[in-house]
């Protein structure tokens, strides 16, 4: 395949007039090497790498938590089809039995392997159980447990020890001790916390290095009690997640946040539920029941539960409507998502030998105009 006169995101950052060539699957540097093979003419398009979600709960009617194939298979033909690429859905705060099931489920998907029209499922976000009530946010309070290493040890032998990223309320008995002795096995990840300034830094001291969609079921930052948000801010190995999806965060706010993180620490997610993709109404998020009208979910109690937006959405309006550069977006949802769950070797950026996942962009307005999943145009 060649894909012609695009304006293509190269790993510097920038977008550079040049033509893309792939050979079985993977970008090549070889024009001569796909002579033979599909012209697409990107011409007045931007090209950028698909993108990596690594936070997100489901979409068309499914959520990663209902522990069946067919409900990641569904999940993972949505994603591509809209330019995200590679995902790491993320669990809740279930009991212990569901999370196996959906642990075991997670590891036999994997093992299948890559199919064709899919995102590449790589692994699991593990955003419950062992968060604060008082930060609960949509996550169940009566399954949620205090950090427990043995716990996390069982799910994560479920899951084939995919687990890429544990959530954790550092402020919870037991949580200390958990990051200290399993932040060389995954990426810890302060969220649904009321820790202060002081107690996250010392979590972070101790390994953690991600905040779970900053902002949004935490303390506030003010200038006498900065809170995790601060301690984040003087932390350069700390990424943070961001949902740039028009209610989660006001734009100034997200303006602010990459002036002060800048966009080499800041992670775009979606954290969608099932009802993304569908018309509004009523849906469940957790096993609670949750009501969709436009772009907002919501609990019974008015408590936002997740998104309805998707990752690619997220960046578009990251760029219309908040005034971030493409270029910053880009590489927050597609460089630096890859990076933090460890795959960049193998995706995020349209660089020889890497997978070969392409998204079409109209210039104008970043509206899809194609896909090419692993070579092949969707």
């Amino acid at each position: 395949m060649i894909i012609k006169n695009a304006s293509v995101y190269t790993e510097e950052g920038k977008f550079v007039e040049k033509d893309i060539y792939v050979k079985d699957g993977v970008f090549t540097d070889n024009a001569a090497d796909a002579d033979d093979g599909q012209v697409i003419d990107a011409s007045g398009c931007v090209a950028i790498p698909g993108l990596t979600d690594i936070h997100f709960h489901g979409c068309v009617g499914h959520d990663f938590c209902d522990g069946t194939r067919e409900a990641v298979d569904a999940m993972a033909v949505y994603e591509a089809s809209v330019g995200v690429t590679n995902i790491v859905p993320a669990s809740m705060t279930l009991s212990e039995e569901l999370l196996i099931g959906i642990c075991e489920t997670a590891k036999a998907y994997r093992e299948e392997g890559i199919q064709d029209k899919r995102a590449q499922f790589w692994g699991i976000n593990m955003e419950g159980p062992f968060v604060s009530v008082a930060k609960k946010g949509a996550q169940n309070e009566e399954y949620i447990h205090k950090p427990d290493i043995e716990m996390f040890d069982r799910l994560n032998e479920a899951s084939g020890n995919c687990v890429k990223l544990l959530d954790i309320a550092p402020e919870e008995d037991g949580a200390m001790e958990l990051i200290e002795k399993r932040h060389d096995q995954v990426a810890i990840s302060l969220a649904h916390t009321c820790a202060d300034y002081d107690t996250a830094k010392e979590a972070f001291r101790k390994g953690a290095d991600h905040v779970t969609h900053l902002y949004n079921a935490m303390n506030p930052y003010t200038h006498r009690a900065p809170g995790l948000i601060g301690a984040a801010a003087d932390e350069e190995k700390v990424k943070v997640e961001l949902i740039c999806d028009g209610v989660h965060i006001h734009p100034a706010a997200v303006r602010t946040t990459f002036k002060i993180f800048g966009d080499d620490r800041i992670i775009l997610i979606s954290d969608t539920m099932r009802a993304t993709g569908l018309e509004d109404g009523d849906y469940t998020l957790g096993g609670q029941y949750v009501k969709v009208t436009g772009n907002l979910a919501t609990l019974k109690d008015g408590t936002i539960a997740g998104s309805v937006t998707n990752l690619m959405d997220c960046m578009r309006t990251a760029v219309l409507k908040m005034g971030i550069p493409l270029e910053s977006a880009v590489k927050c949802a597609a460089v630096n998502s890859a990076k933090r769950v460890g795959i960049y070797d193998s995706c995020g950026s349209i660089s020889a030998g890497k997978k070969a996942d392409v998204v079409l962009l109209e210039k104008e307005d970043l509206a899809l105009r194609q896909v090419i999943l692993r070579g092949k145009a969707l």
